[in-house]
This record gives C-alpha cells, structure tokens and sequence, in this order.
C-alpha cells in the first residue's frame, strides 16, 4: 500500500561551495532497509543500486539516501511496466549525490548562465519565530493571499522585526489554532515524540509512506507495446509547488504524457515551474467556469492518471474527488498529494515542507528544541513526489493485470515521519556536498530561454530515463491529448 503528499517551497538557496566527493558504496539490501522504514518492498527479483552515502547534504538525517530510494522504487515500477510490454526487467542505479541534487532542482538550473532567483516577497513571514511561552512556531505566508492572512492574524507590521514582536505576544499553540482556524499555514515545532503523541501523528504512525488503494472496479487494460514504459499513458497534472509537480515529471521522465493543467487565478513561482515542468505539455483551465469544468471532464475521460495536490476535500466540493472521477472514468490512477496525510484531523489542512519538517520532530533534531532548525533542501517536497509516482506506476501496472480504478495517497508528513524512523546518523559537518555539478547537468532550449538543470537520476539499463520535451512557461498549450496507438 501507499500514500501521497502536497506541494510546498523552500526558502531560495545556492548549491553548496565544491568539497570533495565520497567514495562510500551502499549496497542493494541497503535499499530495502531503507525502503523497509517506509513500509515498501520491492519485488524479490527487482535489481536496484544506489551509489555513494550521506551525509551530502549538511543534514542530521540521510535525506539524499531516502530520495535515492524513493527513486529506485521509481524506476522498479518502471521495470515492471516495461516488462508488462514485454521487454525485459531491468537494472535500475540511483547515486545519492544525484539523488540529494534532486531536492534543490531549483538552485542548480540557471537560465541563459545565470541564476533563476524567487521573488522575495512575503519571505518575512516564511520564518521559524520565536513564541512567548518560548515554543517556536514556523509562519508560511509565500503567496499573497497567505501573506495578508497570517499578518491580519499577528495584527502587526510585515518586516521581520515586527512579525516577530507580534509573534512574542503569542503561546505557540494559541498562535498555531488561530491560523489553522482562518485557513492559514503555520506550524508549532515539536519533538519526534510530541509529534507521534499528537492524533494526526497517530493516525499517520501505521500507515506506509504511500498507499495505493482499491477504489472501485473496473476491466484490466493491458498496456500495449511500445518504446519507453509509459509510452502512450495520459496523465493530468493538477498540482503545484513542489511534490505534485515532482510527481508529474517522474512519470514523464518515464515516457508518460503529461498535462499540467494550472489555474489563472493561482500564483505560481517561476524557476519551480522551470524545475518541474521538464517533459510535459501545459495548459491553463478556470474551474469556476462551466466551459472549462467540461473540458476538464473530457480530458479525465481520456485520462490514465489524475494527479492533484490540494488539500483534503478540495476537489471533492468541485465534483472532482477520487470516487466521482472513477465513475467517470473506470480504470482511473487517482493520485492525492497534501502535507499532513489524508486520515486523521489535520487532514484538511493546508501545508507545505518547512511545516512537515517542523511538526514532526525534523526540525527539534536538525536544530535543537530550543531553536529548530531546517534541513537545507526541500526534502519532503521532492521525496514525496517521487513515492507519489512510484505509487502511480504501481497502480497502472495493477490495472493492467487485475482491473480496477485505484487511488494512490502519500503526504509529506509521512515522508518526513519515514525520514524520521532512519534516525539522525549524519555529521552534518562531514556533508560532502556536490563538488563540481556538471557530471549531474544538462540542457535544453525552452521558451524561457536556454536551461541548464538537473539530468534525472535514475539510471534504467534497457529504456533510458530522459524528458522529450522542454519545460514552457504556465498554460503553452491547449487542453487536448496527443494521439495515440490503438490499444488491444
């Protein structure tokens, strides 16, 4: 089983200064161990390998050997797909440097030579403040609307000396039920054990990092033969910053065709749209029009997999959750991506990765419970997105054999909680970082302009991962799928 996360942003960062790389091999069992704290296995005779060791990252915790494994998982179900077509099951090799490369994307590509910098905007209340009660609490107020919001609540000014005197009038957990009560992001930092004794911490403990449920019946649809182990599947991209996008372009990566379907109301940020954008198409639909709420329906009829990252019941109250889409479209991959997981009471909150880091104990640990501390990339983010993928990967390839229309869940509070139960074995100050990057880059030419950024880690030994397509800025092309071979 399976389960899957929501998007979120880091602050901007700049890919460490070159040290020297490791020469530390992990082995193939060291990936089922690390997979086994996730509560996943891979099949017996599935041939996976990550290269290298943390720490790379100055991180308590071994988040580039996670994301490795999480990618490995990828390109297993990859190998089952592309056996499913009648190739051969495959060597896969994950390296934990390109792996813990993949969780700051963002900073590594650079645009015509130069860096792709975020807007500063708002970035005073995207912060770990200090509480009166002397608990820490983590704001997020990185869109507009979050921004207005969180500082209507503080009732105070919106540099960040005034928002931390306005924290200071407030107890940590005063302040965190006021936001969550107007719909705003904000987080109390807690311990791993304050976490796992809250009820969201408890309804999240026995789950898998991802779930892949049986939602309703339907006929197998075998896959038909073809290049690549997605080749000719159709994805819907409804998702934004980070893991929901992260997700979509694993699956692409593997041959899908993916349409990222955004909204003209929704801000968005540029170099994490260049960032995940790789390899899919783009349009752009208001669902609060009726035309395009059609639109969105004959492009689900069509559809393999539906991925959306909005919080718990968003899609539902719009006609769009997982049981009425399966209705619509028997045989559907509905994949569900927020951050505080989809059981339990938190479940409708909205939430992004500094706050899984703070609520679940990552921060208290990569700090101290005196002053949290985050980890320096987007962890949870991207390593969700990736088990988001694997998940969809594994539900086509059940279609595909027994039927039935499934729903894939994964949460960046689980991925945070997985981190979590591989404990804190690092030495930060022993990080080997990323010494030159070129080996890990390459390029392509995009509507933006010249792109140099990450390669995809994943090595497969028959179908090589790689993106056909650039990425292009937000709503590039019609809503409508490509053709496709007929299937049998």
């Amino acid at each position: 089983m399976i389960r899957e996360a929501c998007g979120t942003a880091v602050p901007a960062v700049s890919p460490p200064p070159p040290v020297p790389r490791s020469n530390h091999y992990t082995t193939r069992m060291h990936t089922a161990d690390i997979l086994h704290h996730a509560r996943l296995t891979l099949p017996p005779e599935a041939s996976a390998e990550i290269t290298s060791a943390d720490p790379v990252l100055t991180s308590r915790f071994r988040v580039g050997e996670v994301a490795a494994a999480a990618l490995a998982a990828c390109g297993v179900a990859a190998s089952e797909l592309w056996a499913l077509r009648g190739g051969h099951r495959q060597h896969v090799a994950v390296d934990v440097r390109a792996a813990a490369a993949s969780l700051l994307g963002f900073a590594f590509q650079r645009l015509d030579g130069n860096a792709t910098p975020r807007t500063n905007e708002g970035s005073a209340t995207v912060a770990l403040y200090e509480c009166g009660d002397g608990r820490w609490i983590h704001l997020h107020g990185g869109f507009p609307s979050l921004r207005a919001g969180t500082l209507d609540v503080l009732g105070g000014g919106d540099d960040a000396a005034q928002i931390a005197a306005a924290v200071k009038r407030w107890d940590a957990q005063a302040l965190e039920d006021a936001l969550a009560a107007r719909g705003m992001c904000g987080a109390m930092a807690r311990t791993e054990e304050e976490w796992r004794a809250h009820p969201q911490g408890q309804a999240l403990e026995p789950l898998p990092a991802v779930e892949v449920v049986r939602i309703a019946d339907a006929d197998p649809e075998p896959l038909p033969r073809g290049d690549r182990p997605l080749a000719d599947v159709r994805a819907l991209d409804l998702t934004r910053v980070l893991a929901g996008p992260a997700c979509g372009r694993a699956l692409a990566e593997h041959g899908a065709d993916v349409l990222l379907v955004s909204s003209p109301k929704l801000p968005s940020i540029a170099p994490f749209v260049m960032d995940t954008g790789h390899g899919k198409r783009s349009a752009s639909l208001d669902l609060d029009a009726s035309s395009d709420t059609e639109t969105l329906r004959a492009l689900i009829r069509g559809a393999d997999v539906f991925a959306q990252g909005y919080r718990s019941g968003a899609m539902e109250r719009r006609g769009f959750g997982p049981e009425e889409i399966a209705r619509l479209r028997p045989g559907i991959v509905y994949v569900s991506i927020n951050c505080y997981g989809h059981e339990g009471p938190w479940r409708e909150r909205p939430g992004w990765e500094q706050l899984a880091q703070t609520v679940t104990g990552i921060a208290a640990v990569q700090g101290s419970a005196q002053r949290p501390q985050l980890i320096p990339a987007a962890a949870c983010d991207y390593t969700t997105g990736y088990l988001a993928a694997y998940g969809a990967m594994l539900a086509l390839a059940k279609r595909a054999t027994e039927g039935g229309s499934w729903h894939v869940r994964a949460s960046l509070c689980q991925t945070a909680m997985w981190i979590d139960r591989l404990g804190a074995t690092c030495d930060p100050s022993a990080a080997t970082g990323f010494g030159d990057p070129a080996d890990l880059m390459t390029q392509s030419e995009t509507p933006f302009g010249r792109l140099t950024h990450l390669a995809p880690a994943i090595h497969m030994s028959e179908t090589p991962s790689r993106w056909d397509l650039p990425t292009v800025p937000l709503g590039t092309h019609a809503p409508e799928w490509l053709p496709q071979r007929v299937r049998k």
